[in-house]
Order: structure tokens, then C-alpha cells, then sequence
């Protein structure tokens, strides 16, 4: 059967990247690191691609020079249990990048990232179309989301 493989491909800020990725999340492993020998387009011994897993999934990250760039079309979404675990997510990834309305915010490399409750889906897409909709407006209003926030406008009327 095939796999997907999400492909990283920066600058030249790989072994910066996924070093910044280990501090923010816990399970992050680096399966393999692959360095430029010598007549590459970097100095010998720089990394040239890291392959990692996280959260189950592997990725590679591969420095491929100036031509390469991310926009908000992709983004890694992340699904936390917790405030604390969103709250630790966002302040480290997005610090030295930018941060986006409903959840979303780009890192220092440029990587866009979405930061969610693993509850967003069922409080913004409950039949119930009022309670949908005003956990929908409050988010709006949002950067980086508030649980009991999103809870408290979706229970509104209660």
C-alpha cells in the first residue's frame, strides 16, 4: 500500500527547524540525518535533510535553498487535549513568526501551523445551528483559541 510522506523543504534553516520542533513537542524523534559531502551546494557536513516522526507521522525536512517557500495553502494541524497543551504549542512556534486569526499562525521558517481543541470540530459543527454559529463567531474573534471561551459561546444560552 503507499504512504505520504509530508515534505519540508526551507531555506537552508532544516536542522534549526526541526531542532525548534523537538522543544515543542514531546514525542518529535529524528530517524535519520542526511549531511552535503563534499562538491554539494552547501559546505560539507551540512545538514541536508532530516527525517522525524511526529505524533506518528513522518516527515522529512530538506534544505533546498531560496526557491523554496511555504504559504498558508498547507498547514500542519495540531489537535490539543488541553488549554495548557495549546497554550504551549502556540507561544513557542509562534514566537518569531506571525500569528493568524481561529487558530492559526506561521513560524519563524514560514510554516503554517493550526493550533485547535480536538472538541472545535463538534462545538463549530453542531446541528444545533445557533450554538455552531456562536462558537463560530467567537472563534472568529481569535487568535490563538480558548477553550472554555468556545465552550462558554457555544453554552450560551444554558
Amino acid at each position: 500500500m503507499p504512504t505520504i510522506t509530508t515534505f519540508l523543504t526551507f531555506d537552508s534553516q532544516t536542522e534549526e527547524a526541526v531542532s525548534l520542533y523537538m522543544s515543542v513537542f514531546e514525542d518529535l524523534k529524528i530517524l535519520d540525518t542526511k549531511r552535503f559531502g563534499k562538491g554539494g551546494p552547501a559546505p560539507e557536513g551540512t545538514v541536508f535533510s532530516q527525517t522525524f516522526q511526529l505524533f506518528g507521522q513522518t516527515f522529512i525536512a530538506m534544505n533546498g535553498g531560496s526557491s523554496f517557500t511555504f504559504g498558508q495553502g498547507m498547514s500542519l494541524m495540531v489537535q490539543c487535549d488541553t488549554q495548557a497543551q495549546i497554550d504551549r504549542y502556540w507561544e513557542k512556534l509562534a514566537q518569531g513568526g506571525k500569528e493568524i486569526q481561529c487558530g492559526w499562525l506561521t513560524d519563524k521558517f514560514g510554516v503554517t501551523w493550526q493550533i485547535v481543541p480536538k472538541e472545535l470540530g463538534n462545538l463549530i459543527g453542531s446541528k444545533d445551528a445557533a450554538r455552531a454559529g456562536r462558537a463560530m463567531q467567537a472563534m472568529m474573534k481569535m487568535k490563538k483559541l480558548d477553550i472554555a471561551a468556545l465552550k462558554r459561546a457555544y453554552d450560551e444560552d444554558r
